[in-house]
C-alpha cells in the first residue's frame, strides 16, 4: 500500500483501493445470484415432484374407479 499524501488516498498496484472493493461486490453479487437461482431450481423440482404425484394417484383412483363400474356392469 502506497499513501501518496493526498488525504490518505491508497493505492495498490497502481489502482486505487476501491477499484478492488467494486470488484470483489461483483463477484459476491453473482455467487450470491447463482445460489439464489439453485434455491429456486430446486425448489421448482420439488414442486414439479409433488405435482407429479398427485396426478399418478389421481389416474389411479380413476382406474380403479372404471374397474369397479365395469365389474358392477358386467355383474348386472
Amino acid at each position: 500500500m502506497i499513501n501518496n499524501g493526498q488525504g490518505g488516498y491508497i493505492v495498490i498496484l497502481g489502482v486505487p483501493w476501491w477499484v478492488f472493493i467494486t470488484i470483489l461486490l461483483i463477484f459476491l453479487s453473482g455467487y450470491m445470484a447463482f445460489r439464489a437461482m439453485r434455491a429456486e431450481q430446486k425448489l421448482e423440482q420439488q414442486f414439479i415432484e409433488e405435482e407429479g404425484q398427485r396426478y399418478i394417484e389421481r389416474m389411479e383412483e380413476e382406474r380403479e374407479s372404471r374397474q369397479k363400474e365395469k365389474r358392477q356392469t358386467m355383474s348386472q
